[in-house]
Parts: structure tokens; sequence; C-alpha cells
């Protein structure tokens, strides 16, 4: 396989459109032609990373994190990120970042904590905005199945759990061929009447190259007249966070231990224990506090994630619990998921679960 094979397979559950605006996620070094010889996926890209992966021949890393978040303005080593790109290149070796695009996956990061956890029928906390497309076209009435048909296969017309889902409504197109047109219908130099039929139709916008080579492919007329508009509505399979049910209620208490304890958690902080069962639980990977709003209007009894600030625990305000487990701690599995998904993806090829230490913080 080469690098971009496997990209593709990546992209399949955590397209690079799921990512937020100040993310730096994809192929940060290296070729997208490059032959792989293995994976290797991590956490994080440090420079035991590099190394670990010199030794197992693997020359294609699946990170997490993206070893470059801002601009690199010089190559000199000073920089543990600069000495990390150098010893790639060096070595052949190319680096793919997924981050905030597998954080909105709905089969990503928040999913994993609540298999972890046990948390049962998940659904997403925040949906993410702006990623749901509608496409307009007008094509002749004998011609409307097969495109519509071939929209539908291309990954158009999914909503919510139903696909397949279009609006078609009939009318009269005019047009006039001028003298360079090659029109399938009509004359040049003549105005044509048309029976046609408009097809309304929406598309995750992660899909849109797909749909419109599926447009372009099997509109009969030469040139197509669409519009595509990015829609306010919300995806509720795409987002920050997920929220579901414990089966059993717990007391709070004997939930953070087991969450202790599964998370393999070295303390956790968090707000004042209300005393009542935790049935509902809010989850998000990583840095959460802009989530607590929203994880105390769906009604969790607790939220777990991590960087709380002081003064952000005072907002759980007796409504629900707040619970900091750390940061590589609500992370940690997402390398393990990666594996089990390429394996899935890619049987008998090299891929390794990466054993270096890459959690910066330590604890007495």
């Amino acid at each position: 396989m080469i690098v971009k094979e496997v990209i593709s397979i990546l992209e399949e559950l955590a397209p690079l459109a799921y990512a937020e605006d100040f993310d730096n996620v994809g192929l940060l070094v290296g070729n997208h032609d490059q032959e792989v010889t293995g994976i290797l996926v991590t956490l994080d890209t440090l420079e035991n990373v590099i190394d670990e992966a010199i030794d197992n021949n693997s020359n294609l890393i699946v990170s997490f994190h993206p070893i470059i978040f801002s601009g690199l303005k010089k190559l000199t080593g000073a920089t543990y990120v600069e000495r990390v790109v150098i010893k790639a290149i060096q070595n052949k070796i190319a680096i793919y970042s997924m981050h905030t695009a597998l954080d909105n996956s709905m089969d990503g990061v928040n999913a994993k904590i609540c298999e972890v956890l046990g948390i049962t029928d998940p659904k997403i906390l925040i949906p993410k905005k702006n990623t749901i497309k509608k496409l307009t076209t007008y094509v002749p009435t004998d011609a409307a199945q097969t495109l519509r048909k071939e929209l539908f296969d291309a990954g158009a017309g999914t909503i919510g759990n139903y696909t397949n889902c279009s609006f078609t409504t009939s009318g009269t197109g005019s047009f006039k061929a001028e003298k360079d047109a090659k029109p399938t219908i009509g004359i040049v130099g003549e105005t044509h009447f048309e029976q046609e039929v408009q097809i309304n139709i929406t598309f995750p916008a992660s899909k849109e190259s797909q749909i419109m080579n599926a447009l372009f492919k099997n509109h009969p007329y030469d040139e197509v007249a669409y519009e595509v508009l990015t829609l306010e509505n919300t995806n509720q399979h795409i987002g920050m966070g997920m929220i579901g049910d414990l089966n059993i209620p717990m007391d709070e208490e004997k939930f953070l231990k087991s969450v202790q304890k599964r998370m393999n958690a070295q303390g956790i902080r968090h707000s004042k224990l209300l005393r009542k069962d935790v049935k509902k639980v809010a989850v998000l990977g990583g840095s959460g506090a802009f989530a607590i709003k929203a994880a105390k209007a769906a009604g969790a009894d607790i939220f777990i994630t991590a960087d709380i600030k002081y003064h952000q625990f005072y907002e759980a305000d007796t409504k629900m619990v707040i619970a900091d487990i750390g940061h590589f701690e609500t992370e940690q599995f997402t390398k393990n998921l990666l594996v089990d998904y390429l394996t899935k993806k890619i049987p008998n090829f090299a891929i390794r679960l990466s054993e270096s230490k890459t959690n910066p913080i330590k604890y007495l």
C-alpha cells in the first residue's frame, strides 16, 4: 500500500472535513505516494515514537495529536517539534494526524470513552454545524431516476437514520445553445423548452467531491445547472462529546472510583458531589470546559472531561458533577481504537500499537 491509500481508509472513519477550523490535521510530514512498510499508531508523535517506528520498520505514523500545530519558520532542532520533524524526514517517515476530525466522529474518541465506561446508547453532545449541504439541480424527466440513484450511491440523501432522501418538483426549463455549445437536447441557436424535474438532495460536506463527480458524470447536459448551499441544520452523527446512560444507576463516589480504575486515572479533580445516583453521563475527551453548558442542558448527572480550570468547576452550579480525569487519560484508548479499525480494514498488514510513553504529566 501507499500512504494515500491508508489515508483514504482513515478518512472513512474521520473525514478531515470533520476537523475544527483551528486544527492542523492530515498528512503533516511525508509523501502521499510513498510505499508503506508498516504503520505505527500513537497518541503523540515524539522523538521516542520516531525511534520506535525506525526500530519496527514502520514508515507511517498515525498520530492523534498533530506534532505541527502552528507554523514552523525554521528547522534547526531547537525545539522538540523541530527535532521530531527533522528525524522523520531524515528517516523517510510520514506522519498523519487525525485530532479533532476523530473527536467529531460518531465512532471516534468519545465513543471509545463510552465503551470503556459502559455508557450505553451514546448520542452526540454538541452536533457540529456547517456539515450538511444541499444540492439543487435540474434534469430532463426521463433522466431523473438514474441521476438520483447515482447521487444516492455517492453518499447523498441521508437524513439521520434515513437514506435515499430527496425532493423532486416538475416544471419546464428553457435554454438556447450558442454556437460553441454541444447540446444533447435542442438545436444550436434556437430556444428550447424541456420538461424537467428539480432535484433537491442533502449530503455530508465531507462527500462533496464524490457528489459533484456523480452529478457531472451522470447528468445528460453538457452544461449542468446546479446550486450547492451550506445548511444551518446540525448533524446528529457528527460533533463533540457524547452523552448516554448507565445500565444501572450508581452512587457518585462509586462511579468515580470505577472511572478512575477503568481509565487508569492517577487522580480525579471534581466539583461538589450532589449525593444522588449517576444515571446520565456526558463525556468529552481532552479539553472539554467549553461543553459544560451543553452537558448541563442535556441533563447529565456527571460530565467526564479534562483541563478544567479553578473557576470553571463553579459552573457545575449544583446541577451536575464535573470530573477532570486528565487529558491523556481521556484520550489514551484512542490509539487502541485506531489499531482495531486499521487491522479490520487492512488485515495481514504490519500495524503496531505504540508502546512509547508520551504523557507529559507526572504525579508524585
